[in-house]
């Protein structure tokens, strides 16, 4: 299959994606369609995007060898994608980048974004920012207080961060006052989507500006050992991480891909974001993926220790390229992830997000059970200062635990 194929001209992969958005969103999302296809076409915009990615974000970002992980593991060799190394801290900048350039080139001059874990948001803020552009972010009141160093930084970039109060007061709550927004102010605002979600074009826009992982995976792979990845494992909330990573591979057969869902307090128990596990086909924020919702068609409440991941909706390419078998998902548990945040931190000196840490516990799931010839890339999509607290508050809960059943708390960081 050649990936290059979706989405098709209707925006969809398969049966998933399209564009489900309100009729006065319509003329919104067709004009962000023509002038991102006339801009990828123009070498112009390409250069000005090279220059910024190069100097304002970074890049490349370095592939890492984790030596000691790698021995602690005793299987495959494990690499590390360091995109926790880029400007603002995670792979977000990749793509509010590059939409803050297109809104630029279409004369829009107020930027609105939603945000989870907050890493989108700072991202964003620190493009608008850079360009003098006014800048509106979104944050469920729950992820404001998990998240308070982002939202500091959001604050200090010049940004308005409204609190969103509404329902769970976390990712899907923070989308839904995003579209009221942008439906009140359409004519000046550009709407910077942060993951490979929503309607039509979006999830095409931020797989193409997310895809530079991929193909600097790649070029670095080849450098170093010569041959392909075996395999790759990225953490998948909306999915720009994962698909990012994965979009360069996917038609080369040898390479095998794994996306990490927010498994929660464990899938049976009802209390996590694995949409592959327990979603249903549904509609949410202008796409067809898989969703959990209830019976009669709500969106259900999630969970995850993971601010970044407890979305109810998964992107459509990955839904696609899950019912095609191509990529393989699975879930973490937010013990599991908490014990790969510690293990990660100790062993290599790197101190990763909780989204990130989903990938690693898959990682160190694998690793042990492939042949020391097998290499194995991680995308460490995020660093872990905004995590901090949330991680110390976990660790005295599960410290607490353990000491009631007279037992240790293993894998955790030291306070």
């Amino acid at each position: 299959m050649d990936p290059g194929q979706f989405p098709d001209k209707w925006g969809r992969f398969g049966q998933f994606g399209g564009k489900y958005a309100p009729e006065v969103l319509m003329p919104a999302l067709e004009e962000l369609e023509t002038h991102y296809l006339a801009l990828r076409e123009n070498p112009a915009f390409a250069a000005e995007l090279d220059l910024h990615l190069k100097e304002f974000v970074g890049r490349p970002s370095p592939l890492y060898f984790a030596e000691r992980m790698t021995k602690k593991c005793g299987g495959a060799k494990i690499y590390l994608k360091r995109e926790d190394l880029n400007h603002t801290g995670a792979h977000k900048i990749n793509n509010s980048l590059g939409q803050v350039l297109i809104a630029r080139h279409m004369g829009k001059k107020r930027i609105i974004a939603e945000t989870g874990a907050g890493q989108h948001g700072v991202a964003t803020a620190s493009a608008a920012a850079k360009f003098d552009m006014e800048c509106v972010i979104y944050m469920g009141r729950v992820d404001m207080e998990r998240q308070a160093p982002n939202v500091q930084r959001m604050h200090l970039l010049g940004a308005t961060v409204v609190p969103v109060e509404s329902g769970s007061r976390t990712l899907k709550d923070a989308i839904n006052e995003a579209i009221r927004d942008w439906v009140t102010n359409i004519g000046e605002t550009h709407y910077v989507f942060g993951s490979a979600l929503g309607p039509h074009p979006y999830p095409r826009i931020v797989r193409d500006f997310q895809k530079i992982i991929g193909e600097e995976t790649e070029r670095q792979m080849l450098e170093k050992e010569k041959r392909l990845p075996d395999y790759l494992v990225a953490c998948v909330g909306g999915g720009s991480n994962a698909i990012g990573m994965f979009y360069n591979f996917l038609d080369k057969p040898s390479v095998k891909m794994i996306g990490v869902e927010a498994g929660g307090h464990g899938v049976l128990t009802g209390l996590h974001a694995a949409r592959f596990a327990g979603g249903t086909l549904g509609v949410l924020h202008g796409a067809k993926s898989y969703v959990l919702q209830t019976k009669d068609g709500q969106i259900a409440e999630t969970h995850s220790i993971s601010a970044g991941l407890d979305y109810a909706n998964v992107g459509p390419e990955h839904a696609m390229y899950r019912d095609l078998g191509r990529i393989q998902y699975t879930s973490a548990t937010d013990e599991e992830a908490l014990d790969a945040f510690g293990q990660l931190s100790r062993l290599e000196g790197i101190i990763p997000a909780l989204e990130s840490s989903h990938a690693v516990a898959e990682a160190l799931r694998l690793a042990p059970t492939l042949s020391p010839d097998k290499l194995l890339v991680v995308n460490l999509s995020g660093r872990g200062d905004k995590d901090m607290a949330t991680v110390i508050a976990a660790m005295e809960e599960v410290k607490k635990t353990a000491a009631s059943k007279g037992a240790a708390a293993p894998g955790m960081p030291r306070p």
